[in-house]
């Protein structure tokens, strides 16, 4: 059984990167203009300083687990050569060191700010992209050498990219639907919707990247002949309980994008959106708690050995 503290800190990066990543890909695709501007519909600077320097102090405190745990001792006890060795001489310590690197840069663009929205957003999402992206580096698509090993490693970054623009549009679509009443205006509803309805095309492009890597990564892990390990395993168990919260996902995407969205559009026309605001409210809270779930079934699984890994 993993210890709870790696599980925990494997989640709150896994929380902490997609949102840095997601959150500034939403600004560039969804929001138009001088809406992008941190402050003028969401506020980018703050938000991503804070996930920045969240993302550093769990970064720093999973080196210091995992030092342990190749230790055999406490976290507590560990030495200053275990974690300079993890650090220096593991695959999984230079991917450290970039994400650290991509961390500070992120801080530092967040902090200081910059001249035009657009070229700030982009910055900050190409940081994060390699902030997130060696996230890969401590999972299973690490473990393969040769060219299986980075297709497989492939598979698995466009699998944390896709989840990070989803994890990050439900974020900030939060923020939109959920903002006290006195501040919401009949130009905010109609941003609203215009985010939801455009989200709905991109939805289906990252849905569509996350069930191809999925498969990719499921036929390496576990194939075809071991499909029943499903439900023999703890890794398998685990595993058909994420399956089944992004299933519910799915249909809960569906009930925006063909329901809830073009009710949202019929209210604002009528004047009435309340009942409108108050579905969507539902349904996206419902969302984001799947995906923190599965998440976290993420954190979980990630470090147990696959039915492969018994061959």
């Amino acid at each position: 059984m993993p210890d709870i503290v790696a599980v925990l800190v494997r989640l709150g990066l896994y929380l902490d990167l997609m949102l840095l990543f997601g959150l500034p890909m939403f600004g560039l695709c969804l929001l138009r203009g001088a809406e992008r501007e941190s402050g003028s519909v969401l506020s980018f600077r703050p938000m991503l300083a804070i996930l920045a320097s969240l993302g550093l102090g769990l970064s720093l405190l999973g080196i210091m687990v995992l030092a342990a745990s190749m230790g055999g001792t406490a976290i507590g006890q560990i030495d200053r050569a275990t974690v300079e060795l993890v650090i220096w001489q593991t695959a999984i310590g230079t991917a450290w060191q970039v994400r650290m690197a991509a961390l500070l840069l992120v801080l530092g663009f967040s902090l200081f700010g910059w001249r035009r929205p657009a070229f700030g957003l982009c910055s900050l999402a190409i940081a994060a992209t390699a902030a997130l992206a060696t996230l890969a580096w401590t999972g299973h698509g690490a473990a393969d050498e040769g060219t299986l090993g980075w297709f497989h490693l492939a598979a698995d970054i466009v699998h944390l990219l896709a989840a990070g623009i989803w994890i990050g549009a439900l974020c900030a679509l939060c923020l939109l639907i959920f903002r006290p009443a006195r501040n919401v205006t009949r130009d905010h509803l109609r941003l609203s919707h215009r985010a939801l309805h455009g989200f709905s095309t991109i939805g289906s492009i990252v849905v569509g990247l996350l069930i191809v890597s999925g498969l990719i990564n499921a036929w390496i892990l576990i194939g075809p002949t071991r499909l029943g390990s499903l439900f023999t395993s703890l890794y398998g168990l685990l595993l058909t309980a994420k399956l089944l919260l992004f299933g519910a996902m799915l249909l809960l995407a569906a009930a925006n994008r063909f329901r809830l969205t073009p009710r949202l559009a019929a209210a604002i026309a009528a004047g009435d959106t309340a009942t409108a605001i108050r579905s969507l409210r539902i349904s996206l809270a419902v969302e984001t708690g799947c995906a923190s779930a599965i998440l976290a079934l993420v954190a979980w699984f990630g470090l147990l050995a696959p039915p492969a890994a018994g061959v």
